[in-house]
């Protein structure tokens, strides 16, 4: 990386071809576009693909993983739900914060667990702490099979990373919501599909379909949920106005 000298101020000017803007380099604006900026670029040179935790990749930019791990060991669930399993980093990252918490587990799923993944995953030493469901997400069985797994656990906390259509992913919204414990929270990843649309690895459809269309939907259906700036303060992110933390106080046995 090359080093750039740019005393204060300096502007940064975007010209995309349509229109041209010029901010402070140093200003909350100029913070914003650079870190929009970072996304795209990053989303194009696929960055969320080059971190692993505990030896398993996981797909997510590195400030995500820095919030996810921030907000496990502040809520210390006793299960953590996550839809999509990939190749189990996300797991990984959960299941070691639960450990150094002292309890709990994850129950992961996703319609396609690859062989070789599940083999990785079952083989971890953080593996007692992962429950493997695999099946479609909103299917009826798969849910049942979810609610078994999470019992009568006192503090739940959910992340949805699967399909990101609108469609499924306010479906899983609505499913694994109910599943929130007060106090607690359901996250829905890579809502930052809407604005990557535009680069030239994305999709126009991602324009119109994708995470944060169902996001809006669900909150303005369910005000038990609001949406938490805090977890996204460090800037780039795949995952805008996707941490949502459910009305309540949690029960002074969790």
């Amino acid at each position: 990386m090359k080093n750039v000298t740019a005393p204060p101020g300096s502007t940064l000017t975007l010209d995309n071809g349509t229109e041209r803007m010029t901010v402070d380099l140093y200003s909350r604006e100029g913070l914003d576009l650079l870190s929009n900026l970072s996304l795209k670029a990053g989303a194009e040179h696929r960055v969320m693909y080059e971190p692993t935790w505990l030896g398993r990749p996981i797909i997510q930019f590195p400030n995500d993983i820095v919030a996810i791990q921030e907000l496990l060991w502040q809520v210390r669930p006793d299960v953590v739900v996550e839809t999509g399993v990939a190749h189990g980093g996300s797991l990984i990252l959960s299941a070691s914060i639960l450990e150094l918490i002292g309890k709990g587990k994850v129950v992961a799923v996703d319609i396609d667990i690859r062989a070789h993944n599940r083999v990785a995953i079952e083989a971890h030493p953080l593996a007692h702490r992962v429950e493997l469901i695999q099946g479609s997400s909103i299917a009826d069985d798969t849910m049942a099979a979810v609610r078994r797994a999470v019992g009568d656990a006192e503090t739940v906390l959910v992340f949805l990373d699967s399909n990101h259509s609108e469609a499924h992913v306010f479906r899983e919204l609505e499913l694994y919501g109910a599943l929130v414990t007060p106090g607690s929270y359901l996250v829905a990843h890579d809502g930052a599909q809407a604005w990557v649309s535009d680069i030239p690895r994305g999709k126009p459809e991602w324009k119109s379909d994708h995470p944060l269309a169902a996001i809006y939907r669900f909150i303005s259906l369910h005000p038990e949920f609001s949406i938490e700036q805090h977890w996204t303060r460090f800037g780039t992110t795949s995952s805008p106005d996707g941490w949502l933390k459910k009305a309540g106080q949690r029960s002074l046995g969790s």
